[in-house]
């Protein structure tokens, strides 16, 4: 039995009232009762807190054998790819319902709960290292360390792939193309507009022609 529906059933829930607790549609249930589609990073996180599960156990390929949508073999699982994030100036946020592809990753990566996500980097302001169409798989955070390559929101409407600098003051969020110029927040305007760190790039992926 697929472990969505397996769950579903131990928790004496109906494919409408989980819909309704997790604010989607009965149809989406059933994708991935039925193995066509797979939740999103944030809809996994929810259905490990309301199943008092980790996200590594949900997707533990021990629990069940027929979810290949997640997990590809012992040691391997999916992980969304949501569009693209700007490598210039910051633009509108990440669709997190919209899942552009999917990237493959150790399960180990997931122990202890961690969470990971794909976005496709757009434009050159991170360039050299960092090239228009390069996929980033980043570890969700809500902090990061200074210098770290991170997804970062900007006043909850926009987005942008910087280095983070962390200074007393505020932080810098600096492109590696010196074309670009660097854009500094004080503490006054990561508290209120706010600020926020999306997640921290742990590896990217080129494709090469």
């Amino acid at each position: 039995m697929n472990i969505y529906k397996k769950l579903r059933k131990e928790h004496n829930l109906t494919q409408v009232e989980l819909a309704k607790i997790l604010n989607v549609n009965q149809a989406t249930v059933s994708k991935w009762e039925s193995g066509e589609t797979i939740p999103d990073y944030t809809t996994l996180k929810n259905l490990a807190n309301l199943y008092r599960i980790s996200i590594d156990k949900l997707l533990d390929n021990d629990i069940d054998k027929n979810i290949e949508s997640v997990v590809i073999s012992h040691n391997v699982v999916k992980i969304p790819v949501y569009g693209s994030i700007p490598a210039g100036v910051p633009t509108e946020m990440i669709d997190e319902s919209f899942i552009e592809d999917f990237e493959e990753i150790d399960a180990d990566m997931l122990r202890g709960g961690n969470s990971y996500f794909g976005l496709v980097v757009k434009g050159d302001s991170m360039f050299p290292e960092f090239r228009n169409g390069d996929v980033l798989i980043l570890k969700q955070s809500p902090d990061c360390e200074s210098g770290d390559y991170c997804a970062v929101s900007i006043n909850c409407t926009e987005s942008t792939f910087k280095k983070v600098i962390k200074e007393p003051n505020g932080i810098v969020l600096q492109p590696l193309n010196p074309a670009f110029t660097p854009q500094f927040f004080t503490n006054e305007q990561i508290e209120n507009l706010p600020i926020t760190i999306l997640g921290v790039v742990v590896e990217v992926r080129r494709k090469y022609k």
